[in-house]
């Protein structure tokens, strides 16, 4: 029987189930390498308020505020499953309205839209707006994007990944007239940007990759990656020589591995992936 081997190396969104199941984390102790002021110490524990409450859901939520001096820190929290909505982001602002309001994160259009509400869920980088609390562990965890410096709780500050964003300059490039109406597309043309211009930046596939860990610094991320894409591939656009020569560097773009952890946890179900890999074959045909 002739078996399709690239199907077991390239996925295709974070909706496909892996052909193998592994350890969700690696086999290591979690404070391996950590320093002293980053470990993450045991915090308070918050019962539900409500006594009577029969569904109860606990929470561990990680904790920090760079101005009070102390190390990051781990609460529990109880919510009454009978008094919140069904998503996880209902859970946090349950928990920000009725038991703590010190607890800090972001959120805005609550349509899994403006990416604002990103965070690790139980190990895995995904919008809480769009996560049922049914489907989270037994505690659920949740911890702020890793790989990024935290701002307070689980607000992660994410100037580094805009500025990195801003270098593929994300618009149009043109040197035709500025036409009267739109600039027109055909079909054909327009569908070629489709599982592209839906990414919402909200830096789950940045901060999900090994080698943003590594080389944060030059190492453009998934997410500046695939927008880079976009336009590469918009038909309206006319500097794909000069943006393809902004990309060609060892870092910028060659230190992605095809590791496709970008891929696996992408909440819109895009494939970064596959995007860098086409910005590396568009290098390669262009030099012949």
């Amino acid at each position: 029987m002739n078996e399709d081997k690239t199907s077991h190396f390239l996925i295709e969104s974070s909706d496909q189930l892996p052909l193998v199941t592994v350890l969700k984390r690696f086999p290591l102790p979690r404070k391996l390498g950590v320093g002293k002021e980053s470990r993450i110490e045991k915090g308070k524990r918050w019962p539900v308020p409500i006594a009577t409450a029969s569904r109860v859901k606990t929470f561990e939520i990680y904790r920090y505020d760079p101005d009070s001096g102390d190390n990051p820190a781990l609460d529990i929290f109880e919510i009454d499953l009978d008094d919140c909505g069904p998503m996880v982001l209902d859970a946090l602002i349950w928990i920000k309205n009725k038991v703590d309001p010190t607890l800090t994160f972001r959120r805005s259009c609550r349509e899994g839209v403006c990416g604002s509400c990103a965070m690790n869920i139980d190990g895995t980088n995904w919008l809480a707006c769009t996560r049922f609390i049914a489907d989270t562990d037994k505690p659920a965890t949740i911890y702020p994007l890793s790989n990024m410096r935290i701002i307070k709780d689980l607000v992660p500050d994410l100037t580094h990944v805009f500025a990195q964003y801003s270098l593929i300059e994300p618009w149009l490039h043109s040197t035709a007239p500025v036409p009267e109406k739109e600039r027109l597309q055909s079909p054909d043309e327009r569908a070629e940007l489709d599982g592209y211009y839906e990414c919402i930046l909200c830096f789950c596939c940045t901060s999900g990759c090994p080698s943003h860990w590594w080389n944060g610094a030059r190492f453009l991320g998934p997410a500046a990656l695939l927008h880079a894409y976009r336009w590469l591939i918009d038909s309206r656009d006319e500097a794909t020589g000069e943006r393809l020569d902004n990309l060609e560097d060892p870092f910028r773009l060659y230190r992605c591995h095809t590791i496709l952890n970008c891929t696996r946890t992408c909440p819109k179900g895009l494939n970064p992936g596959k995007a860098i890999a086409e910005i590396k074959k568009m290098i390669v045909k262009r030099t012949g």
